[in-house]
């Protein structure tokens, strides 16, 4: 599925070497799109962290980054919201308003944007999780092809952990 239009990731999808985007209906009860990226990066299914941290062990011995974990996102204080240029667990965050939330890591090789969007329609939210990466060498490149299929994977089974529709 491509980035939707009204997106702030849209635009810059344009001219990437990776873009998707994967959506969930949920029943709506006023949560906002940092909600949802907290719901989803608290809940990590046990195989995703255990991919995440075999990613870190394997790009650490070729002097890349490490990330850190998804569930490492953790809830502001009540009533303070982040600024952008935080850390958000393995991300930081660009943008934020209740219906969506963009969040990026950049490092010499790639740069990969996410967003949780929700569009509401009454007491149902469609959330969208997209993903736009630009590559900067060919390194890049390699980190995607291997990258690239288990995303795939991931992004689907950790939105599964949103409540679904009706529940």
């Amino acid at each position: 599925m491509s980035i939707p239009s009204q997106s702030q990731l849209f635009d810059y999808a344009k001219g990437a070497y990776f873009a998707d985007s994967f959506t969930r209906e949920i029943s709506y009860q006023g949560q906002t799109a940092l909600d949802i990226y907290l719901e989803v990066a608290s809940q990590t299914p046990a195989w995703i962290a255990f991919l995440m941290e075999l990613r870190n062990r394997i790009v650490a011995t070729l002097g890349l980054k490490h990330l850190g974990r998804l569930q490492d996102a953790a809830l502001p204080e009540a009533g303070v919201q982040p600024r952008v240029g935080e850390r958000l667990g393995i991300f930081s965050l660009i943008s934020i308003s209740d219906s969506e939330i963009v969040l990026e890591d950049n490092d010499k090789h790639l740069v990969v944007r996410v967003s949780f969007m929700i569009d509401v329609k009454g007491d149902i939210a469609t959330v969208h999780a997209n993903t736009v990466v630009h590559v900067h060498n060919v390194w890049g490149k390699v980190y995607m092809f291997f990258v690239a299929p288990v995303h795939k994977l991931i992004v689907p089974s950790s939105l599964q952990t949103l409540g679904q529709v009706g529940a």
